[in-house]
């Protein structure tokens, strides 16, 4: 056997080729440097975080839930402070009606329109200091805080519609409020901002 021969498929090997390159079949040839390798033998690349970067990077706040801390935070401090207005008006109201000779037994209805104002107050107040620990919580807490959220803006659009039927026309801007509440708290952004350290709460 020649390794002369021209239908010798060995004794051509490399021949019609530059030096070094390698036959057209066995391994994969390498790409040009600063090309990125595919094929087999390499990794995939990591699947990237919905907020940008890498599973393990810092996390950022989605912008739904910054829009409804603001809101949080609004409300919360609107509704202690009419709190504290309303149980001082309920004391202030006792005590005229306790001056006034046109009615009898004053005494008893000061305390009843004391009484009134007084939890009426306590429950905006106490309404207004959750809404600011759900602000609050919102950039550590879990999946709770964001579950909390949503039931306090669903009774801050149902309490907003009863108003709205009564007449008030204020009401719409709670109402709205309590609804963006709702939206941006169940998002899956949202859900997923909640979710990423299961262990807080």
């Amino acid at each position: 056997m020649s390794f002369g021969d021209p239908n010798n498929p060995y004794g051509q090997q490399g021949q019609g080729q530059q030096p070094g390159q390698q036959p057209g079949y066995g391994y994969p040839q390498q790409a040009p440097q600063g090309v990125p390798q595919q094929g087999y033998g390499y990794p995939a690349a990591p699947p990237v975080s919905p907020y940008g970067g890498y599973p393990g990077a810092a996390m950022v706040m989605p912008g739904g839930v910054k829009a409804a801390r603001v809101i949080l935070w609004i409300l919360g401090v609107l509704q202690v402070l009419i709190g504290i207005v309303m149980a001082l008006a309920g004391g202030w109201f006792a005590d005229q009606l306790s001056n006034s000779s046109e009615f009898e037994n004053t005494d008893g209805a000061a305390a009843a329109v004391t009484g009134v104002f007084v939890v009426l107050g306590i429950i905006f107040a106490a309404f207004g200091i959750w809404a600011i620990m759900m602000a609050v919580k919102s950039a550590t807490g879990g999946n709770g805080i964001r579950i909390s959220a949503i039931v306090y803006g669903s009774l801050s659009t149902l309490g907003s519609l009863v108003n709205l039927l009564g007449g008030n026309v204020f009401a719409l801007v709670s109402l709205a409020l309590g609804i963006l509440i709702i939206v941006f708290y169940a998002k899956s952004d949202a859900a997923a901002w909640f979710n990423r350290n299961k262990q807080q709460y």
